[in-house]
This record gives C-alpha cells, sequence and structure tokens, in this order.
C-alpha cells in the first residue's frame, strides 16, 4: 500500500490524539484567550457605566468604597434645623461655628497628589458637592477659603465671599455654605478624604477635625457604612458627618443655584 494512503480501517484503528492536562498550545488556547478577552471587555463597560450613573444621581445602594444602609439603621434621629438664608453661591449659608479654621496648601504645594495651582481655577472638570457636619447634635461650619491660599475676600456684597488668592487647590470652598468647589484640568475622582487634607483636618471613623468621638456619615439620605474618608465627592452629593450624639436627620437642599 503506498506510504501516503491508508484504508477506512486503518483510520479508525488509529487512537485520536490525547491533548495534554498540564498545559495546551497557543493554537488551542487561542480561542479560550478570546472567549476571556472578550467577558473582561463586557464587566468593564458595565463596571464604567456604572460608576457614570453614580456620578450623575448617587443613588446606588453601593459604591465603588462603600455600602450604603437605609436611615432606619440609626434608630431615633432628631429634626434637622431650618437650613439658613441663601448664600452667594446660591445654596443656603450653614449655620454654627466654624469647625476648624480655614487651611490650603502654599502654592505649588501637593497634597494627595492634588497641587495648590497658581494663575487660577481649573474648570474644565467642574462639580459640587456639599458638606454638613454635627458635633454632638450641633451644627458646625465647613470656612471659606479651604484650599485656596492666602484667600482673598470679594468686596461689596454683604457676606463673606473668596474670589481670589495666590493659588487654588482642585478641592476649596468660596463660601460658608458647606460647597465643595471639585476642579480639574480633567476628570479624575476625588473623596472626602482628599479634601480633609487639603483642609489639614483629620478624618476617621473617630474623628472629624478637632471634634473626636464615633463618627456617624450619611450619603445622599443614607447611612454610609464605610471608611468616612472614601465618601466620594460627586455632582450634587449631599454629604453629612456626625460626631457622637444625638444623631441629626439628613439635612437636604433642593436648589443649588446654578452651581
Amino acid at each position: 500500500m503506498p506510504s501516503g494512503k491508508r484504508s477506512k480501517q486503518q483510520r479508525r484503528a488509529t487512537p485520536p490524539p490525547v491533548r495534554s492536562t498540564g498545559g495546551s498550545s497557543f493554537g488551542g488556547s487561542r480561542r479560550t484567550w478570546l472567549i476571556v478577552g472578550a467577558v473582561v471587555l463586557v464587566l468593564v463597560g458595565l463596571g464604567v457605566g456604572l460608576d457614570l450613573a453614580l456620578g450623575s444621581s448617587g443613588s446606588s445602594n453601593s459604591t465603588s468604597s462603600g455600602t450604603l444602609a437605609p436611615l432606619s439603621t440609626l434608630g431615633h434621629l432628631v429634626s434637622p434645623p431650618a437650613l439658613g438664608p441663601s448664600g452667594p453661591e446660591g445654596p443656603p449659608l450653614e449655620s454654627g461655628p466654624n469647625l476648624a479654621p480655614t487651611g490650603a496648601p502654599q502654592p505649588g504645594q501637593s497634597v494627595d497628589g492634588i497641587t495648590c495651582e497658581v494663575g487660577g481655577e481649573q474648570v474644565a472638570f467642574h462639580h459640587h458637592s456639599r458638606l454638613t457636619i454635627f458635633v454632638n447634635g450641633q451644627p458646625k461650619s465647613v470656612p471659606y477659603g479651604v484650599g485656596i491660599a492666602d484667600p482673598k475676600l470679594q468686596p461689596g456684597i454683604g457676606v463673606p465671599f473668596v474670589d481670589s488668592g495666590p493659588c487654588f487647590s482642585r478641592l476649596h470652598t468660596h463660601a460658608a455654605d458647606g460647597i465643595i468647589h471639585i476642579e480639574s484640568p480633567k476628570a479624575r475622582a476625588f473623596t472626602l478624604g482628599n479634601f480633609f487634607d487639603v483642609w489639614g483636618q483629620p478624618l476617621s471613623a473617630t474623628q472629624v477635625g478637632p471634634a473626636k468621638g464615633k463618627v456617624t456619615a450619611l450619603y445622599n439620605g443614607q447611612v454610609w457604612t464605610g471608611n468616612p474618608r472614601d465618601i466620594p465627592l460627586r455632582e450634587h452629593s449631599q454629604i453629612q458627618l456626625e460626631v457622637g450624639k444625638p444623631l441629626v436627620g439628613p439635612v437636604r437642599i433642593s436648589g443649588w443655584g446654578g452651581l
């Protein structure tokens, strides 16, 4: 029989090749890797979409760094105080003394990789969050000028409003209304811990600035159960930190005055 031909019986008698269980050739694994790659791409796409959705609404029961629980898990809450008068940016001014003096890095200095930029604000990426603080049930204000070195007040408007300074951090406050300006030349994630570091004040599960005690955090009207430093600063997030008791119900604002 010619060497190049075999009968059907010989072909049937020839056992099929045995695949190695300890590994596979590149050709055999190529399809598997393509499938795995496609699954990874789909999962990444879903993750990006979820993050964008959370950034716009902040209404999910979980985030990448913490979990939200219902208010009912806290038990009795004291009614929040009435909102103050509208401030120079539109949202109401906060009541109570400043939690701590204002603070900021010096021009060119960086905190958490966030530089105090000389030459004005960076507004290509511009979001706003609001921070409310209570210590033993009493309101404390976030001061104006946090994140702005040597802040200068705009004259003639009746209430303090910082409109200039030698440098602006990408996280800063203009007025005593609790509004945190999140400004950057490009989109990136910032956290409440970043803001307190720029401010020069401690933040942990047992301390907010100089106030020490158990810290309860609210995020968009729900209980934040993770590290308060990880709370994301997203567009129109409403954040509330409480040290000690009694616990106060969430302070909510409905108008952002165009911010």
